[in-house]
């Protein structure tokens, strides 16, 4: 099998489904993840700048993978994360607030903004919840569980989980259309996927065809290649950090750790050392109630840090 691009790093993600020229691809993926009934199918996405326009040159955190308009003006951001920063939901509400805010205009009345979508795809275990490998999350009221509004969408879809069920005979891509465009990011690394996928798009699936048609282009590419191949070795090294930063907290959050912590405490006795120590954690990756616990810090005390 020849090497294609990893569709789970990002670039070739956006290369494949973010791509102009490439709308009918990404069109056939949301009809899929959002389980649209045959009447209302998606015919045409038009592709919008992935880039807010940053309130400062620190904002680093404006830049969409895949950021598109649907016809009746609903605004989709579709996101592939391959490393657990374990910010997920705050990143997707952010994400979704920028998306929707973004649409006002000066006298424009509130009710003419459109639904806002976020399609979070992950390749790692994120919502210890359910087994389920597709997530989705509105606005509901929390005791008769009705709809207050479809105006926010935020959808999880989690690789591993999928190919659990993959190899369990439990999905079937021949009869589920997002299962085979979900193992379209996993084939690069499995051959029995890539055949299965392949001989679909031969009988049936025109569309997966021309994406794996792009696909099989994009990957030769030399100039696509090399950008590849570093923001690949950027996500590789970003892997290996929070490993070291997950192995670290997880000493400190042992009981010699607490110990040291209180060591530290006494030691230090001043609020504006302590506020400091926990930054410090907070930067390696520890939770709220780990800081808490070593610190004495209050919850709102440590968020208000962590929006420093």
């Amino acid at each position: 099998m020849r090497k294609r691009l990893d569709l789970r790093i990002d670039f070739a993600f956006k290369a494949l489904f973010g791509t102009h020229g490439n709308e009918s691809i990404l069109a056939a993926f949301l009809n899929a993840a959002l389980r649209l009934p045959d009447n209302q199918k998606i015919t045409e996405v038009t592709l919008l700048d992935p880039q807010f326009n940053k309130e400062n040159t620190e904002d680093k955190k404006s830049i969409l993978d895949v950021h598109a308009q649907l016809e009746d003006g609903s605004r989709v951001n579709v996101e592939i994360q391959v490393n657990n920063k374990h910010d997920m939901e705050k990143r997707t509400l952010y994400y979704w607030s920028r998306m929707y805010t973004s649409q006002m205009r000066e006298g424009m009345d509130y009710g003419e903004l459109c639904r806002t979508i976020t399609i979070n795809i992950v390749d790692f275990r994120y919502l210890s919840h359910t087994p389920g490998y597709h997530s989705i999350f509105q606005l509901y009221e929390t005791e008769e569980k009705f709809l207050l509004t479809d105006a926010l969408e935020i959808h999880f879809m989690e690789l591993p989980k999928l190919l659990i069920k993959w190899r369990r005979g439990e999905v079937n891509p021949r009869e589920n259309q997002l299962v085979r465009w979900l193992l379209l990011l996993e084939a690069s690394e499995d051959e029995e996927i890539t055949q299965v996928l392949e001989e679909i798009a031969m009988q049936e699936d025109q569309t997966l065809k021309k994406a794996i048609d792009e696909w099989e282009r994009v990957s030769q590419d030399p100039e696509v290649l090399l950008v590849y191949e570093a923001r690949r070795k950027a996500l590789l090294d970003e892997k290996s950090a929070l490993k070291r930063a997950e192995k670290q907290g997880e000493i400190i959050g042992e009981e010699r750790g607490k110990r040291i912590g209180e060591e530290i405490g006494k030691k230090i006795g001043e609020k504006k050392a302590i506020m400091k120590v926990a930054l410090s954690m907070i930067q390696k990756g520890m939770n709220n109630e780990t800081i808490a616990e070593l610190t004495e810090l209050t919850q709102e005390e440590i968020e208000q840090l962590r929006r420093q």
